[in-house]
């Protein structure tokens, strides 16, 4: 018999361990390895993420944000652009100068209006801070794109170079036109080329001369004074858009399902609960259709329709064409207009779906919209400049036209066009019928107080030909009715430019 003793097997034992332990250690280090490559791989990806963000930033930078940085108010370079750049010119679309710059022997720059009153809100003014055109396209008009021997022969001897040209896309015999028809009466009046999105006019009263700023200011801007003149009320004026307004509720009635010969009587007013709304004047329109209503603008049957309205589907639509949302547009500090339903008690929701109540618009946001019908549903953003050029006429940078997209579906914009061309054939709108172009048309009579003898007046509209087409919104403040004053003015535009 063979014997071991305790001693010997605890060290075979413990060899025993010694080799398994040898055996494992390579593992470990394995696993240890792949641990730290985990951490290196970690950090690179990370600093990977961080590099393509840096990009993007960069990428944004470059391509959409540079100008907003560089037309800052706040930066210095522009001050710094000034010292060797006389100011260019803004130009009409057909060379009329709307305001420019001269130096005196001693090289102080001054800066003319020519036009005066007549394009200060869109040109803007430079002193005292800026505005319009001046603000918007502040760096274009501080570069300069002359000839480069002049401007060598310029810098050698001192002198300012002259800076580029900003040649708009207004139209001045359409302006003349808009700015003489508005008469006494304060309001806004705008005018869009459906297919470009191109701002023919855009006349804001009470205006401003922008020659004495400088003058007038602590008038102007007085606390207390109640003075508005500085006001562009085509961006920042938010007006109840009355009539115009049903537009809207007459699309989402035929979403709903409704149709174009369903029939209503109107007894020139409709009461639901303790509230009652007239049609103007108390008329009786009597039977009609939708179509019939619309271009009566009956109010009745409006109210009585937007009151079996969905909340949520009239607000969807309303959303869809740009209400409580920022419009798509290269003006700066455009207001946006508001509508609500949701919560609202049944008074105020006939009084809003009519354009009162709880409804506040723009007037460049009511010509956007009747710009798209006008271009078969599709908007396309508004702009005023078309191009700069150097000063010797050579064009140095061209705005192309943006496309936002379909507001209208094929078949609401057929069908608010058949609405808005009866307005105008057999309705409220009809002394806008001619033989040289078709329009299409609705009018607005809002209400502002509470004193129902005082309303401003509405039009919103297109009118195209073979050729060409337009689209206006007006609104003449305090005027009255919408048919005796803002389609009379939508007329003279509407000859002028088709002439």
């Amino acid at each position: 018999m063979i014997r071991f003793s305790r001693k010997k097997h605890n060290e075979h034992n413990a060899v025993y361990d010694e080799l398994i332990d040898l055996s494992e250690m390579p593992e470990k280090k394995t696993k240890r390895r792949h641990s730290i490559n985990r951490e290196y791989a970690f950090i690179t990806y990370g600093f990977f993420v961080l590099f393509l963000c840096l990009a993007g930033w960069f990428v944004y930078y470059l391509g959409f944000a540079s100008e907003n940085f560089i037309n800052s108010p706040y930066n210095p370079r522009l001050s710094q652009l000034s010292d060797h750049i006389i100011r260019g010119s803004i130009l009409a679309s057909d060379g009329t100068v709307l305001a420019e710059s001269s130096v005196d022997e001693a090289d102080n720059e001054s800066r003319s209006y020519p036009k005066a009153n007549e394009y200060a809100h869109v040109t803007g003014f430079w002193e005292k801070g800026m505005s319009g055109i001046e603000l918007e396209c502040n760096f274009e008009l501080l570069r300069s794109h002359s000839f480069i021997l002049e401007k060598i022969i310029n810098e050698l001897k001192g002198r300012k170079n002259q800076g580029d040209s900003i040649v708009t896309t207004l139209d001045t015999a359409l302006t003349d036109t808009a700015y003489s028809g508005m008469s006494g009466y304060d309001g806004a009046v705008i005018a869009i080329e459906p297919g470009s999105g191109h701002i023919l006019t855009m006349i804001s009263k009470p205006d401003f001369d922008p020659n004495s700023i400088s003058a007038n200011w602590d008038t102007y801007t007085a606390s207390g004074s109640g003075s508005s003149v500085l006001l562009n009320r085509v961006t920042q004026g938010q007006y109840p858009p009355g009539s115009t307004f049903k537009i809207i509720t007459a699309l989402e009635y035929l979403k709903e399902s409704g149709r174009m010969s369903d029939t209503f009587d109107c007894t020139g007013s409709y009461t639901y609960g303790d509230t009652t709304i007239h049609c103007y004047h108390n008329i009786v329109h009597g039977h009609q259709t939708l179509e019939d209503a619309f271009g009566n603008s009956c109010n009745s049957v409006f109210a009585s329709i937007g009151l079996g309205l969905s909340a949520s589907g009239t607000e969807k639509l309303a959303k869809r064409l740009l209400f409580n949302r920022s419009l798509p547009c290269d003006l700066k500090n455009v207001k946006k207009s508001s509508f609500s339903v949701s919560g609202s008690d049944s008074g105020l929701i006939m009084q809003t779906m009519i354009g009162q109540g709880n409804t506040l618009v723009t007037p460049i946001h009511m010509a956007m919209i009747v710009s798209a019908l006008a271009n078969e549903g599709v908007l396309m953003e508004p702009s005023v400049v078309d191009h700069t050029q150097n000063d010797g006429g050579i064009t140095v940078k061209t705005f192309r036209p943006k496309e936002y997209g379909s507001l209208f579906g094929e078949k609401e914009t057929a069908a608010l066009k058949r609405l808005m061309r009866h307005a105008v054939t057999d309705g409220t709108a009809s002394r806008l019928n001619s033989e040289s172009y078709t329009a299409y048309g609705k009018t607005g009579t809002a209400e502002f107080s509470g004193n129902k003898s005082e309303a401003h007046s509405w039009f919103v509209g297109f009118a195209n030909n073979d050729e060409k087409s337009i689209a206006v919104a007006i609104i003449l403040e305090r005027a009255g009715s919408g048919s005796e004053h803002a389609v009379p003015l939508a007329k003279e535009m509407f000859d002028v430019f088709f002439q």
